[in-house]
Formats: structure tokens, C-alpha cells, sequence
């Protein structure tokens, strides 16, 4: 059984920073590739940024040069640097991650429950 629990979102005024946080805990043997994504009602999900195990990153064109993904692997953590914030970055975001279980030693894919951003004055 493996959790992932993001946290960090909130209300920010536009121009503003927030970071988010994703760790992921329970039955794990690696952490591969993480992932932060975003929603918003009536839309489909949007890809965001990935980030390998090596640290290797990607951006969607709508937030690059404003966010920055990094990982801490001995904590099994993700985060997202959000700066400059527009109200269309307003949504749920929501952290994916490919876990490598214990005892089985397979990879699952996992979705953490989600944390709103609400960017507005």
C-alpha cells in the first residue's frame, strides 16, 4: 500500500509564489518518475511537470520559466516552486507517481487526492 499526500496549496494573489509538496510513504522500494499535474472543472487534466529519479525535468509551455520541479529521494518527496502566479494557473493539482513496491518488487502507478490553487485578487 502506498499514499501520496500533497499539500501547500492555497490563496495567492496574482504575481505571487507558492510551493507544493507531494511525499509518498507506505510499502516503497524506489520511486521512479513523479509528476505534478492540474485540473480544472469541465477540463481535462493537464500535464504540468515530470521528473525522473535521475532528476531529469519538463515543463508544459504554460509554465515554463515560472515552476520548477525538484525531488528529495531519501524522502520520497516531490515538490513544485510556483512563482509568478496568473489566475489561470487556478485548479486542483494533483501528484502521479511510479512506485516500485515492496515485496513484489513491481511498479504501480499512483495519484495523490489533490490540492487547490487558487490564484486571484
Amino acid at each position: 500500500q502506498v499514499q501520496l499526500v500533497e499539500s501547500g496549496g492555497g490563496l495567492v494573489q496574482p504575481g505571487g509564489s507558492l510551493r507544493l509538496s507531494c511525499a509518498a510513504s507506505g510499502s516503497i522500494f524506489s520511486v521512479n518518475a513523479m509528476t505534478w499535474y492540474r485540473q480544472v472543472p469541465g477540463k481535462q487534466r493537464e500535464l504540468v511537470a515530470p521528473i525522473t529519479s535521475g532528476g531529469s525535468t519538463n515543463y508544459a509551455d504554460s509554465v515554463k520559466g515560472r515552476f520548477t520541479i525538484v525531488r528529495d529521494n531519501a524522502k520520497n518527496t516531490v515538490y513544485l516552486q510556483m512563482t509568478s502566479l496568473k489566475p489561470e494557473d487556478t485548479a486542483v493539482y494533483y501528484c502521479n507517481a511510479n512506485v516500485v513496491v515492496t515485496p513484489t518488487l513491481r511498479e504501480y502507478n499512483y495519484w495523490g487526492q489533490g490540492t487547490q490553487v487558487t490564484v486571484s485578487s
